[in-house]
């Protein structure tokens, strides 16, 4: 899952997207700068307009979703 955020965060136009958690929370990325993998690839950070965050430890992350996401 981690390469597939690193592909969606560096994606060109951007499109947001949804990452999934093992305990059935799901986190909207809205742009690029809402989030960041870790240099080793074992937690992703993202953050919300309120600027609150939450990191999620890469073995917790069970899919990623593009396609539910509205297009604006």
């Amino acid at each position: 899952m981690i390469r597939k955020i690193r592909e969606l965060l560096a994606k060109v136009p951007f499109t947001p997207f949804i990452v999934h958690t093992s305990g059935g929370r799901e986190y909207r990325v809205e742009t690029p700068d809402h989030a960041q993998v870790g240099p080793k690839g074992f937690q992703v950070n993202i953050w919300f307009d309120d600027d609150g965050s939450v990191t999620l430890a890469a073995l917790h992350i069970t899919a990623v979703e593009t396609d539910k996401v509205p297009v604006s």
